[in-house]
Order: structure tokens, then sequence, then C-alpha cells
């Protein structure tokens, strides 16, 4: 079963954020959109360059009242360890989530349950707290943040606009599409 516009299960986790250990739960996403942005494991390879990539973007994210998440099995305090020793993961200013009982990671279906780790999935949450965009990456493929960034706004756009629909490649500001049996087979 896909997850998209299901709401997002209940739980409880820890994040290190702006120096601090602070408390998270499904019901304080209300309100806002979110991303959840899973990676596999603190002091990687491919991870820092994405959250990296993440904290370039961030302050638009935030223009859009779009928090974001990021992930791993990792406790807190690994992400508190590897935030004071890596120049790239210091710059964030998002919170880090840890999962090291893995319920986020099960909840959001991207557990790899023999590694104990979490696959690159990347999901959009609307205000309601229902997931609108769901993406899954191979361990050795990274994400990219300003993609993310136009299917965001694709999704806020449809959110306002129930009538039109974002073609491929669109981006803010483009014409959209109203479906309409006048169109079928025109496009």
């Amino acid at each position: 079963m896909s997850l998209l516009n299901t709401e997002v299960k209940p739980f409880k986790a820890t994040a290190y954020h702006n120096g601090e250990f602070v408390e998270l739960n499904e019901e304080q996403l209300k309100g806002q959109w979110s991303i959840f942005f899973f990676y596999p494991a603190d002091f990687t390879f491919v991870c820092p360059t994405e959250l990296g990539d993440l904290q370039d973007n961030y302050e638009e994210f935030k223009k859009l009242g779009v928090e974001i998440y990021s992930v791993s099995t990792d406790t807190h305090f690994t992400h508190k360890a590897w935030h004071d020793s890596s120049e790239t993961i210091g710059k964030l200013t998002y919170p880090m989530l840890a999962d090291p009982t893995h319920t986020i990671s099960r909840n959001f279906e991207v557990l790899i349950e023999e590694d104990g780790i979490a696959e690159r999935g990347t999901f959009v949450v609307d205000p309601d707290g229902k997931i609108q965009i769901v993406e899954l990456n191979a361990g050795n493929i990274g994400r990219n943040a300003e993609e993310l960034l136009r299917k965001v706004k694709a999704a806020q756009y449809v959110r306002a606009n129930p009538n039109e629909v974002c073609p491929a490649k669109w981006e803010e500001g483009e014409e959209t599409l109203s479906p309409s049996l006048d169109l079928v087979g025109k496009i």
C-alpha cells in the first residue's frame, strides 16, 4: 500500500537542534508543511553532502513555511557528536531527529531491518499531517534539494488550486493545466 495521502503515524523522538535536545511528535507537525529526510547513518559519505545541500536551501524552504527534519536511526547524542565534529554538519540549523527505536523509519516504511538503518527516503507532509510526496533513492545515489524545493512548490500550488495540476518540469509562475474533457488528447 502506498503512503501517499496517509497520515503520519504516531511517534515520539528526540532531535538535536541548535545546540539543544528537543522532543518532537506527530501532533507538532499539524499546521505546517514538513519534510522528513531519511538517510542511512551519521559519519558516512553521501549523507553529509545531502544534508549540507538541504542547509544551503533551508531559507528557501522556510520562506514556504516548510520545516525540515533529517532522520536516521542514530541517537541524538550521535547527531550532536557529528554536528560538533563535521564542518558540513556543523552548519545545520534544522532538527536532526534520532530514531534508535526504528519507530519512525518503520512508520515511513524505509527501515532496512537486517541493517538497522533507513533507506534514502524523502517525504513531504502537508499541514493536515498527510504525506503528499514520497521519494526513495538507492543508498549510493544522493538527492537534490533544489528539485525537492520545486516539488514542494508544486504540492503547495495544487493544494491551493485543487482544480489545477502541475505538468512535468513545472516551475513556480509557469502555466498549469485544468483537467477537463476538452483537454483530453490535446496535450
